[in-house]
């Protein structure tokens, strides 16, 4: 039991103990301190802090306002000094104290003391009670009061004359502008037209005359505010803050200028690698050079790939180098900009991928005669996004490459003659007539077509034998001048099947049946070769329905 005792006694000690040395702890805690602002004459004195010996900032700031304002009330231009305290550095107005700088009126970390800051508020103090006697003297009001008339006239007649200038130079600049804009080109095609070019000069000039006003106006305003000693602060202000903008932007403009230096050095060197590769590019494609997988097709999106990869190179060296590319604004908007182009330009990325599919595999070239799902006509361009197809009636379609990519193409020019361009049709004839006679038929339709090249020669398959016909399709070549006339030699090359079929008496009509015939629709030996089919022991035979 003793022993419990003891031990509950010496917790108890510790207990205290550790209560006593926080409350110390708390004791030394500084308090936290509050701050007032002495103003005399709307001009900012000194900053006074609290609380200190049981008065607040707030009621040392009451205090020495009303001791100042009564000082300067009794005596006229009276003497401000300062001398050393008991507390501080005294603050004097005609050798009676004002207010005290104490220890707690200044920060030891930025170098203060009591000398200095009070020696600055004396020459703050000295001028606020100067201005203090300027705004009780009729006199000094009036002079100011005449100067701000005449600043203000001097303004309306600036903003008078700006608006004038403005629509009479405006008027001219206009008229030059519209007439000087059919000299503007961009690769021989106008910028602007008149009316575009007007109205933009216009704007121009309003903005321009707008901006002179505003600067009249703070300018005015500047001056206005200063010639008064109650407003005074305020116009200082503003032309401080002016000066501090147009100080900052020299600056920053000056800071900025040996990074622009180096930027434009590396765009400098970029230009020059992309005008040396031209060259190379150039003799290319006029066939004084030769390059695996370069040709007259393949050579200009070569060459556009290539400067894009040497200005992407060249911006990525030069990124840091940008004026401001350190600062968060800058960062922050890169990263914007980033995220848009990912997300909004995957299609995009697709279409320029699916060009160069296009391109480098060489699966349509210019001057092509192609049918692209329900599109058929002369590939008249093949570009990194979109491939140009100009149709037979005269019109241009502009078909997406992905499109072409996951649709059906057919190339009539990608034939087994290189020269040439396949044209195809196809008829159904019935069992009855001779497949020999309907052979000979459509390869003389063939031969009697305008367009229609004798060699190779035009030839026919038999493509189906359906329930009630046999489908025949007629294959013959023409010359690829004449690609963008397809639908015209098809249509000549029908009209002679037509002809052809009537004059031989064969009917083209396909039949359908819903019963048996009464006769089986057969063809007897003696008819096989109908005119114009020839026997094949005839000195002037062919294997009909074989390739030419």
């Amino acid at each position: 039991m003793i022993r419990a005792a003891r031990r509950l006694a010496a917790l108890a000690l510790c207990a205290g103990a550790c209560c006593a040395a926080t409350a110390q702890v708390a004791d030394r805690t500084p308090p936290v301190r509050e701050k007032a602002e002495v103003m005399i004459a709307n001009r900012p004195i000194i900053t006074l802090y609290g609380p200190i010996g049981g008065h607040s900032a707030s009621d040392r700031v009451e205090q020495t306002t009303t001791r100042i304002y009564r000082v300067i009330d009794e005596e006229a231009r009276p003497v401000v000094s300062m001398q050393p305290g008991t507390d501080g550095t005294d603050v004097l107005i005609g050798g009676k104290r004002v207010y005290t700088v104490t220890r707690i009126d200044i920060d030891p970390q930025f170098g203060e003391t009591t000398d200095n800051v009070a020696r600055e508020s004396v020459a703050r103090l000295t001028q606020a009670i100067g201005e203090y006697d300027e705004q009780h003297t009729v006199r000094f009001l009036a002079i100011a009061a005449l100067w701000t008339v005449l600043a203000t006239a001097i303004y309306l007649l600036v903003l008078r004359t700006t608006f004038v200038v403005d629509r009479r130079i405006a008027a001219r600049l206009v008229a030059f502008a519209a007439a000087r804009t059919e000299n503007v080109k961009l690769r021989g095609a106008s910028v602007l037209d008149a009316n575009t070019a007007a109205v933009l000069t216009r704007r121009i000039v309003r903005f321009v005359a707008w901006g002179i006003a505003l600067v009249a106006t703070y300018a005015w305003l500047t001056i206005s505010l200063t010639r008064f000693p109650y407003t005074r602060p305020w116009g200082e202000r503003m032309a401080s803050a002016l000066l501090a903008q147009l100080a900052g932007m020299a600056g920053a403009v000056a800071d900025a200028m040996p990074g622009v230096f180096v930027v434009v050095v590396i765009f400098v060197i970029a230009r020059a690698v992309v005008r040396l590769a031209a060259l190379f590019f150039r003799r290319v494609e006029a066939g004084k050079a030769e390059v695996a997988g370069l040709d007259a097709q393949t050579v200009a999106p070569t060459r556009w790939l290539f400067n894009v990869a040497v200005y992407l190179f060249a911006l990525a060296i030069a990124f840091p180098y940008f004026p401001g590319a350190s600062s968060d604004a800058f960062k922050g908007l890169s990263v914007l900009v980033g995220l848009m182009i990912s997300i909004g330009g995957s299609g995009l990325a697709g279409q320029g991928l699916a060009g160069l599919i296009l391109i480098y595999s060489r699966a349509i070239r210019v001057g092509d005669c192609v049918r692209v799902g329900d599109f058929e006509g002369v590939v008249s361009r093949v570009a990194a996004f979109t491939t140009r197809l100009r149709t037979p009636s005269g019109d241009e379609v502009m078909l997406s490459n992905s499109q072409i990519l996951q649709t059906a193409t057919r190339n009539f020019s990608c034939t087994r003659h290189a020269v040439r361009y396949a044209v195809d049709t196809a008829v159904t004839i019935g069992y009855a007539t001779p497949w020999r006679q309907v052979v000979a038929l459509l390869e003389l339709a063939a031969r009697r077509t305008p367009g229609i090249a004798s060699s190779p020669a035009p030839f026919v398959r038999q493509t189906a034998l359906s329930d009630f016909y046999v489908e025949y399709r007629l294959v013959a070549y023409a010359s690829p001048e004449t690609a963008t006339d397809r639908d015209d030699t098809l249509d000549r090359l029908h009209e002679s099947i037509l002809d052809v079929f009537n004059e031989y008496g064969v009917q083209i009509t396909s039949p359908n049946y819903e019963a048996d015939p009464p006769d089986p629709q057969i063809v007897p030996r003696e008819r096989w070769y109908a005119a114009p089919a020839t026997p094949a022991d005839s000195p002037d035979a062919k294997v009909a329905g074989g390739p030419p």
